[in-house]
């Protein structure tokens, strides 16, 4: 899971604060950032873009969708995003409804997250005019926190919430659990599968509760994987979140073990407004630069995801 259950209203007024950060230049363009697009079950999903210059020729890019954790937006990995559109990726992120820094409403409603990116692709793919053309053969998916449950499902795994439940039983203490407690799992509307098999590569982030897929499914998966631990995840602890899934991927992913790394060293690096007002989102270990490893994570990525699409 992504954020404390800090002031949702500090956070609003602090958001775009995130964009203050100097990023590495990129030739990617932001036309059309930000848009909304129709939710077939009511109301709207809200979502941005980022485009790479156009090529002479015309060529269809691969299209890579962005799943934030709890309590995030669609900007909350802008600069992936950038990196991604600058390397010649179409990038369209989404703010999953009733997860997210305005509505907290469903944060323990994982299962839901799935169809939410498929819808985005959905779109992307069938409705979107933008002045890019997509190839829908060559589709990727970044997810980070929750997002990397929601990623993990739309590459295959299947989820119980039995399983949540009895590690909550165990391990009472950690976040996720504690969350639970305060908002318990929706185990009458869990949607267990959350397959896309457009979806052809995936970048997993710090991924939550990857206890919660059962072995068969993470077995058959068989795309390519990036997966990403902290060393330090103090939300999201091992040996529950990201061995899981390591370990029992039929194929094994490419696997990247961040030393001195914390939850939060995933998200871009705080302007200091916002490492004034919100420290436990923007605060490393003494000695980790978080701007050093974001320029190595985002390489990792764009390379990945070159390599598999």
């Amino acid at each position: 899971m992504s954020l404390h259950r800090a002031s949702f209203a500090l956070i609003a007024a602090l958001m775009g604060a995130w964009t203050l950060v100097p990023a590495a230049p990129a030739t990617a363009q932001e036309a059309d950032m930000a848009f909304r697009f129709a939710d077939p079950d009511g109301g709207e999903i809200e979502a941005g873009v980022w485009l790479p210059d156009q090529t002479p020729s015309g060529a269809p890019h691969p299209l890579i969708v962005i799943s934030h954790g709890n309590g995030g937006w669609y900007r909350g990995h802008y600069d992936t995003a950038e990196a991604l559109a600058g390397a010649g990726f179409v990038v369209a992120a989404l703010t999953h409804p009733g997860d997210n820094w305005r509505d907290d409403s469903q944060s323990t409603q994982l299962s839901a997250r799935p169809r939410h990116v498929s819808l985005l692709i959905d779109h992307m793919t069938q409705d979107w005019s933008g002045p890019v053309a997509i190839d829908p053969g060559r589709i990727g998916a970044f997810g980070f926190s929750a997002g990397g449950f929601t990623v993990t499902a739309i590459a295959g795994g299947v989820s119980d919430p039995l399983l949540i439940l009895r590690h909550c039983e165990e391990q009472p203490q950690v976040f996720a659990c504690r969350l639970l407690a305060q908002r318990p799992l929706p185990v009458p509307t869990w949607r267990p599968v959350g397959h896309d098999p457009r979806v052809k590569a995936a970048v997993i982030a710090a991924p939550a509760l990857g206890m919660a897929f059962t072995d068969e499914s993470l077995a058959a998966v068989q795309i390519p994987i990036q997966l990403w631990q902290a060393a330090d995840d103090e939300i999201l602890p091992t040996p529950f979140n990201v061995e899981p899934i390591r370990d029992r991927l039929g194929r094994p992913p490419e696997y990247h073990h961040v030393a001195d790394a914390t939850h939060y060293d995933f998200l871009p690096p705080c302007a200091p407004a916002m490492r004034e007002a919100l420290p436990v989102l923007c605060a490393s270990k003494p000695g980790f630069d978080r701007t050093a490893f974001h320029r190595q994570l985002n390489q990792e990525v764009v390379r990945f995801f070159r390599e598999t699409l």
